[in-house]
């Protein structure tokens, strides 16, 4: 059994974890996915970025080259 939570308080209960994240899609929120063994936790459905812009409206700024651990260049 899944239950999807907002915030605290359960909203819907799906015996499949494929049910639950297709519910958590339509909800537009950040929830909790939550099963006897496990949870999981965020804004499910957010998965493209357009323009820079992620949609909910936040601006993609994420580079590789910024990454920390990155390999510094020697200039010579």
């Amino acid at each position: 059994m899944y239950s999807v939570k907002l915030h605290t308080v359960e909203i819907e209960r799906f015996i499949t974890l494929s049910e639950a994240m297709q519910f958590a899609k339509t909800v537009d929120a950040f929830v909790t996915i939550q099963s006897q063994d496990f949870e999981i936790v965020g804004r499910f459905g957010v998965d493209s970025v357009k323009d820079g812009v992620c949609p909910d409206g936040v601006a993609y700024d994420w580079n590789k080259a910024s990454r920390i651990g990155r390999v510094k260049k020697v200039r010579t």
